[in-house]
């Protein structure tokens, strides 16, 4: 394939995930069976990706600083085979799963000033995390798709110049993922 499909693929791939998690998030599409037992701990499961999506990113970094290839890709097959599977197990969880907010301890979905409160600045300090990890795993899968496409054909210039961005912003995405994860799974209300 060129350059130029492969780059038309990968935009529609990371435009059809981006708008299949904004109808989700947004709960566009209405939940017409029940909650399977299992979606319950897909957010812990989630977690245990992105953390190990974290330490695989790192081994990669390892790998390859001390030039060996072979490592190196396979490290990243394994976190990019990881990191779909998380995408696949969020979906699925942002399908069924109610809206859960921070600071809602009582887990009635609605904060009252009293919650508000008590969750204190740590409510903006989650904010500002989850916004960020929003907007840069949103922008970040194209970046993966792209240094992942180069690196496997062996471009290595090209996929180096990638990996400067989407590295340090996959590793951002992944850890705060488990941050994220840690701060809210006390109001999940379920």
């Amino acid at each position: 394939m060129s350059d130029k499909t492969i780059f038309r693929l990968i935009s529609g791939v990371s435009i059809f995930v981006f708008l299949v998690v904004v109808i989700l998030n947004r709960k566009l599409i209405p939940v017409t069976i029940p909650t399977p037992n299992f979606v319950y701990f897909l957010p812990t499961l989630n977690a245990i990706i992105n953390g190990a999506c974290s330490v695989l990113l790192l081994v990669s970094l390892y790998f390859i600083k001390r030039k060996d290839i072979k490592n190196h890709k396979r490290t990243n097959i394994l976190t990019f085979v990881l990191s779909s599977g998380f995408l696949v197990s969020y979906i699925v969880f942002h399908y069924f799963a109610p809206e859960t907010k921070f600071g809602d301890s009582d887990h009635n979905g609605v904060l009252s000033a009293v919650e508000i409160i008590n969750a204190g600045n740590l409510r903006y300090v989650y904010y500002v995390i989850l916004i960020s990890h929003i907007i840069l795993a949103a922008g970040v899968l194209p970046l993966i798709l792209l240094s992942f496409h180069k690196g496997l054909q062996m471009q290595v210039e090209k996929h180096r110049k990638l990996v400067r961005w989407s590295f340090p912003i996959w590793l951002y995405v992944t850890t705060t993922g488990v941050i994220v994860y840690l701060m809210i799974s006390p109001y999940y209300n379920f």
